[in-house]
C-alpha cells in the first residue's frame, strides 16, 4: 500500500507542475501576448479533479484527513479499536460506493466529450473511481494491518 500511496503523491506531483505551467501559460498568452489560449480552463478543470482524487489517497495513507478524535482517545484501547473499525469499515463502504456511482457515471458519459479538447467525460470519472477506489483499499488495509499506515507527523513549534 505503501507504494501506491507514494505512486499517488508522485503522479499527483507531476500533475500539479503541469497545471502551473499551463496556468502560467495561460496568463502568459493572454496578458503579455494578447491571444488566450480557449483549452487551458478545461484542462485546468480536469487536471484538479485528478490531483484531488490522487492526494486523497496520499492523506489517508499518511492520515492527514481532517479528524476529530479528542473523544475517542480518550477511550481505553479496546473501545477505541472497536469506533475504528466501525468507522474504518463505514467509510470504505461510502468510499466503494462512491467509486461505484463514478464508474456508472463513465460508462454512461463516455460517449459526451468536452467542448474544447473533445476529450471523453469518461477520463474525468475515472478520476473518481480511482480515487475513491484506492482510498477505500488504504482505509482497509489500516483495519487489517493497524500499524502499516505512516504515522501522524506531530508539527513542532519554536
Amino acid at each position: 500500500m505503501k507504494l501506491v500511496a507514494t505512486l499517488a503523491s508522485a503522479i499527483g506531483g507531476v500533475l500539479i507542475a503541469i497545471l502551473v505551467g499551463v496556468t502560467a501559460l495561460a496568463v502568459f498568452m493572454r496578458y503579455v501576448m494578447g491571444a488566450p489560449f480557449q483549452w487551458t480552463e478545461e484542462i485546468s478543470g480536469f487536471l484538479m479533479i485528478w490531483i484531488i482524487m490522487l492526494g486523497a489517497i496520499s492523506c489517508e495513507w499518511r492520515r492527514q484527513h481532517l479528524t476529530i478524535d479528542f473523544a475517542v482517545g480518550a477511550l481505553p484501547s479496546g473501545p477505541r479499536r472497536a469506533i475504528e473499525i466501525v468507522v474504518g469499515l463505514a467509510s470504505a463502504g461510502v468510499l466503494v460506493w462512491m467509486a461505484w456511482l463514478g464508474w456508472q457515471l463513465g460508462q454512461s458519459a463516455a460517449f459526451k466529450r468536452t467542448q474544447i479538447l473533445r476529450i471523453s467525460w469518461f477520463w474525468l470519472d475515472l478520476a473518481v473511481v480511482v480515487g475513491a477506489g484506492l482510498t477505500a483499499l488504504v482505509v482497509l488495509w489500516r483495519l487489517v494491518a493497524p500499524g502499516s499506515a505512516e504515522p501522524v507527523e506531530e508539527e513542532t513549534r519554536h
